[in-house]
């Protein structure tokens, strides 16, 4: 499989706001990332976050967000898995299709993944893009805006996708909306689908039920979710997962949990379609804080390794393409 991760710390929290902290020192990050990607040349995503709202110029530079900079974390096999998220309040689709064209000329050259918003389907939080209005307008003209412009610019490398967070019950249907809202040139358009997922999170999983229950979720997104939407055959990235440390949450835990995770994704990658991962995230946003959205990095806030990060490493080593 490809492998990734978010190079910053910043994380959204539940509340709709962002948790920070010190700021990122690009030196002790670009070192990090080496010992990750395990070699100069192997292929490696480095995950970075820029949004488009109703205050964003419209000729840009458009500038990453989380990290800063991002391209300064890549070369040498290393290239972006770049988020475009769509937050305008005024429902902007004109301006945000406009937006999308312009990162591909920006970033193209660096970008090996474009994803076109940010879990999409939740529309209660105002960190994330389904709270805004016309998100799904939006969803599929950047990723007809993207496909289009970097095949004028002959970007035959980058793949452009979405993501959406595990989807159950009534809202299993909301990639065939995406599908029926976008049409036959949507699917020929689309090059992958992302998850964003994080068991033992958010509802704790026994340590002996969660690589069955990881495996039991990526089948039921392959099979409920994506194939009666069309895209039974459109490659699977999981966009995001992580395991927190904190009160109650030990690194050691965090290591099994990667591990376990990480296997499970591995061993189900073939039947299931999958085709890379992206761990969230590097390093904490405030290890001094004891909330669950400060510290879900692999390293400190000070980039001190937490035993995840070195199980990580092994997984790319022994996993990766």
């Amino acid at each position: 499989m490809l492998f990734g991760i978010y190079a910053g710390g910043v994380a959204g929290d539940d509340s709709g706001g962002l948790a920070s902290g010190p700021a990122d020192d690009p030196e002790r990050i670009n070192h990090a990332l080496d010992l990750l990607q395990g070699g100069s040349g192997r292929p490696f995503l480095v995950r970075a976050y820029l949004g488009f709202n109703d205050d964003t110029p419209p000729d840009g530079p458009h500038v990453t967000a989380a990290p800063a900079d991002a391209t300064r974390y890549t070369g040498r096999g290393r290239a972006l898995d770049l988020v475009a998220q769509y937050q305008s309040a005024s429902g902007n689709v004109d301006d945000f299709r406009t937006f999308v064209r312009q990162l591909v000329d920006q970033y193209g050259s660096h970008t090996a993944t474009l994803q076109i918003t940010e879990e999409p389907n939740d529309p209660d939080n105002p960190v994330l893009d389904g709270y805004y209005p016309k998100v799904v307008e939006a969803l599929v003209a950047g990723v007809a805006a993207a496909k289009h412009r970097a095949r004028e610019l002959g970007f035959d490398h980058l793949r452009v996708g979405f993501n959406t967070t595990v989807l159950f019950g009534p809202a299993t249907s909301f990639v065939a909306d995406v599908v029926a809202a976008g049409g036959p040139s949507f699917v020929r358009d689309l090059d992958y689908v992302g998850l964003d997922f994080f068991p033992d999170v958010f509802r704790p999983v026994p340590a002996a039920e969660l690589r069955d229950g990881v495996a039991g979720l990526l089948r039921h997104h392959r099979e409920n979710v994506m194939a009666p939407a069309g895209l039974g055959e459109v490659p699977l990235h999981i966009t995001e997962h992580g395991w927190p440390t904190g009160p109650g949450r030990s690194v050691q835990r965090q290591s099994e949990v990667v591990d376990t995770v990480v296997r499970a994704i591995a061993d189900n990658a073939t039947p299931l379609g999958i085709a890379g991962y992206s761990h969230f995230s590097l390093r904490d946003a405030d290890s001094a804080q004891p909330g669950l959205f400060h510290r879900f990095g692999l390293l400190t806030d000070d980039y001190t390794p937490k035993p995840a990060f070195d199980t990580y490493r092994g997984l790319i080593a022994e996993l990766g393409t």
